[in-house]
């Protein structure tokens, strides 16, 4: 079970300071509105705290009827998916990015063909504990998430959306739990993004038939067998290679119960 609880609190914590402009040809007005700055938790997702960024712009744009519009963002021309956690996509673009990230937000012309309608916050919530009760699979064969109640959750679910770290660990410690001690999970829920729209998955285990526990290097061997010195970031840092699999899915995945690398070279 996760038991570094400075690494895990360290991980939660982890903020980005963004600047959220509103794209010039959808402003009404001759003197458009001032930049809003927000300090966004990487393992959150946007449509979560966003509010305060849409009630800012909606005023701004001309339409008669506001609420019916969907706020969207957008990055050097490259829409921002809203399911993929604000931390991945930080990783995803890092090469080009300065701090603050300077997003721009549309309300007009919703790219359909690139992203997901996200009209409220239900549909994270969905969004999210499906993936939740995918990595439950790989580890427990969903022998966790099945006999947790209705109020866990919502309790997983209302600890992320109010960044409270307490509340959800109370919950997702039991997701942590390996299938044994000595076993650990038996599978490694993981993602790895070789680009904005692609990522890799396989059935990797977190020990061999020697009952060795494996690394991030074995990982990286059996998800690129044919290529070398592939670099992972996650979480805004490059992990040493030695790091053992199960300790890694324990204390550095995402709230969704995922590892996300992105592979960047």
């Amino acid at each position: 079970m996760a038991n570094d609880r400075e690494v895990l609190r360290e991980i939660w914590d982890g903020k980005i300071p963004v600047c959220f402009t509103l794209d010039s040809e959808e402003i009404c007005e001759l003197q458009g509105p001032d930049p809003f700055y927000l300090m966004v938790p990487r393992l959150s997702y946007f449509p979560l705290c966003t509010d305060k960024v849409r009630k800012h712009f909606i005023r701004h744009i001309q339409s008669t009827n506001k609420q019916e519009h969907e706020m969207w963002l957008e990055f050097n021309g490259i829409p921002l998916k809203w399911h993929y956690p604000v931390g991945v996509l930080l990783d995803i673009y890092f090469n080009d990015i300065q701090l603050p990230w300077n997003i721009v937000v549309h309300f007009e012309k919703f790219p359909k063909d690139v992203l997901m309608h996200c009209q409220n916050k239900e549909v994270v919530e969905s969004y999210f504990l499906s993936c939740v009760k995918e990595a439950d699979v790989l580890k427990h064969r969903s022998q966790v998430m099945s006999t947790m109640q209705k109020k866990d959750h919502n309790q997983l679910w209302s600890g992320l959306s109010n960044d409270k770290f307490d509340q959800f660990w109370s919950v997702n410690r039991k997701l942590m739990e390996g299938t044994n001690s000595e076993e650990g999970f038996k599978y490694i829920p993981f993602r790895c993004y070789t680009s904005e729209d692609k990522y890799v998955q396989k059935l990797v285990k977190p020990m061999n038939e020697e009952g060795q526990r494996k690394t991030l290097r074995h990982l990286l061997n059996e998800v690129f067998p044919d290529q070398e010195n592939v670099t992972l970031l996650t979480h805004g840092i490059v992990p040493s290679m030695e790091t053992p699999l199960q300790w890694m899915s324990e204390h550095l995945s995402y709230p969704d119960n995922f590892l996300h690398f992105v592979v960047i070279s």
